[in-house]
């Protein structure tokens, strides 16, 4: 598998990975005000979900303009 055959695939499962974080936080807050607690650590990970994703996606875009 090439480098960029890799990371499309990696980055398929990234997007899965964000796409269920955003649900978890959008359920969360239809939630509120029951466990109001644990609205730093959602959104915390959903930033992190989509950083990463944006991060492999902008690798992705070197790559093929290389």
């Amino acid at each position: 598998m090439t480098d960029v055959a890799a990371l499309k695939d990696e980055i398929k499962k990234l997007n899965a990975r964000a796409t269920q974080k955003k649900m978890d936080l959008h359920d969360l807050s239809e939630e509120l005000p029951r466990e109001w607690e644990r609205i730093l650590d959602v959104a915390a990970e959903t930033f992190d979900a989509y950083k990463t994703l944006a991060e492999k996606r902008a690798e992705l875009k070197a790559l093929e303009k290389a």
